[in-house]
């Protein structure tokens, strides 16, 4: 508090003028002691060629130690020592002439990288640093002269398959083979149908479990980026490509259509008409964290900060990257989206993370723009070894939610339902692109309690809304030591209420 100053009294003016000023000192001082991003995760910016285009669209991690970047203009280049100082690091060449490679995995002494038109395997047979032998191991799906029929896909699973997902033909429809639609491709080369109702993709992967999930962006049937679980026989909501419901291997492997869903309503009404139905089990909501939900990650390790085998979901658009943290709820995946980091170079599209504690993140502005402001760029991101005041977790409860968080707590402000406030809304199931956020209401905190050990709290919450984003405002949370949350707005989606 800045003291009461009397200007009138000429014997303490002088006195007066230096308690201002030392009391603005404080002020300058305690604001420039505010925590910040970078005190905890530094960016390292990886040099680049002045003729090399690298529009990142895949990262991997070669056995010799080398980055391996695929690029939308169709090259895989080598940056060698990446996880050493920057000006040390050299990008070489290693393949060219692919078609839009979204996706590169190291797997059995090969790399395969997911194109538009097939799955290929590539090799550097004479170890000179480029690559002599390209393989094509799966071009079962179609593939037309229309800017959106991009193809992403992920690393093997533990049963040895590929999952590749494949962009709508345009926004709404589906005009070659299996277009929105997910395929799992075997090492043997085999395509399995897998999944309907893809639209718009931005990268795809798998937790720590073993479970695949995929971000699907803003536009016809989806209301606003998300991130989805891909399960055999699944649909996740737009029916454009329903048509190939026709085909025998299709009939094999997934039966009959799905009942197409009604336009112009809500997505836990649809799930009871639509049995294969998966809902969003986190939705990043539109222009809040982001307008193009891209790649993920995870840190399988202590090496990158407490947020162990959480999602760090990529934003294209908004050049950041958001924590998601996922639980399974009667059998059906939901969870929290917090912001985890902002200020990459380009718009974000793929993702990797080395067991060393280095995420790699690339992109390109290329299409959308994105707020990076470079038109390419790869960054490197290291974890200080400070830890952050953070939401760690956050689950629901039958009367709220729980959380957790990276610090203990200020008991008496954690304890005080006056540092929470919430907001809830859904988005329209339709047809029509996008959504705004519809069927408002304001959940009230009625009650927190302070865990013993000033680690986790439970709030309690009246009038949750299953299907709804609820949005929680913690801005009255100190930690221990005096510290606010860096992020501490959270947006969990509500698929189900735990059983009381």
């Amino acid at each position: 508090m800045v003291p009461q100053l009397d200007f009138n009294n000429k014997e303490n003016l002088m006195m007066n003028k230096l308690t201002l000023l030392a009391a603005i000192m404080i002020g300058y001082s305690v604001q420039a002691a505010a925590p910040k991003q970078e005190d905890y995760y530094k960016f390292t910016r990886i040099p680049l060629p002045q003729d090399v285009v690298l529009e990142a669209g895949g990262i991997a991690m070669l056995p010799n130690g080398k980055l391996a970047v695929s690029t939308r203009r169709g090259d895989i280049y080598t940056v060698s020592d990446p996880l050493g100082k920057a000006d040390e690091m050299k990008v070489k060449l290693y393949a060219r002439g692919l078609h839009e490679p979204l996706g590169i995995h190291w797997n059995d002494g090969w790399l395969y990288a997911t194109q538009r038109c097939e799955v290929t395997r590539i090799k550097d047979e004479d170890g000179d640093g480029r690559a002599d032998i390209f393989e094509t191991v799966s071009d079962g799906w179609g593939i037309s002269g229309d800017y959106h029929e991009y193809a992403f896909g992920s690393q093997f699973d533990p049963d040895g398959n590929m999952w590749v997902v494949l962009c709508l033909t345009g926004s709404f429809s589906s005009t070659t083979p299996y277009r929105g639609w997910c395929v799992r491709v075997t090492k043997d080369g085999r395509m399995i149908p897998t999944a309907s109702g893809i639209r718009s993709p931005g990268g795809i992967g798998l937790n720590h479990l073993g479970d695949v999930f995929y971000s699907d962006n803003q536009g016809p049937w989806n209301g606003s980026s998300s991130l989805k679980h891909l399960k055999v026989g699944s649909f996740q909501s737009h029916p454009g490509g329903f048509r190939w419901f026709d085909l025998p291997q299709v009939k094999k492997h997934m039966g009959k259509a799905p009942v197409t869903p009604n336009s112009n309503s809500r997505i836990p009404k649809e799930r009871e008409r639509v049995k294969e139905y998966v809902p969003p089990a986190c939705v990043l909501p539109h222009a809040k964290l982001g307008n193009s939900t891209s790649g993920f990650a995870f840190a399988n390790n202590e090496k990158f900060g407490p947020f162990k085998n959480q999602l760090l979901v990529s934003d294209q658009s908004h050049s950041n990257v958001s924590r998601v943290i996922l639980e399974k709820v009667n059998g059906v995946y939901q969870g929290a989206a917090i912001l985890f980091m902002t200020g990459f170079g380009s718009g974000n599209i793929p993702s990797y993370y080395d067991p060393s504690g280095a995420l790699f993140v690339g992109g390109s502005d290329r299409g959308w723009g994105a707020r990076g402001g470079k038109r390419f760029a790869l960054d490197r991101v290291n974890w200080t070894g400070k830890v952050p005041f953070e939401i760690h977790e956050m689950r629901a409860k039958p009367d709220g939610f729980e959380l957790t968080f990276t610090h203990e707590v200020d008991p008496k402000a954690a304890g005080d339902v006056a540092s929470y406030s919430m907001k809830a809304w859904t988005y329209i199931l339709q047809s029509k692109y996008g959504s705004p956020e519809v069927d408002h209401v304001t959940p009230k905190v009625t009650g927190a309690t302070v865990s013993k050990d000033n680690k986790s709290v439970r709030i309690k919450v009246e009038g949750l809304v299953k299907g709804h984003v609820h949005h929680l405002v913690s801005g009255g949370l100190r930690s221990k030591d005096g510290l606010p949350l860096l992020h501490p707005n959270a947006y969990y989606t509500l698929n189900e209420i735990p059983k009381k």
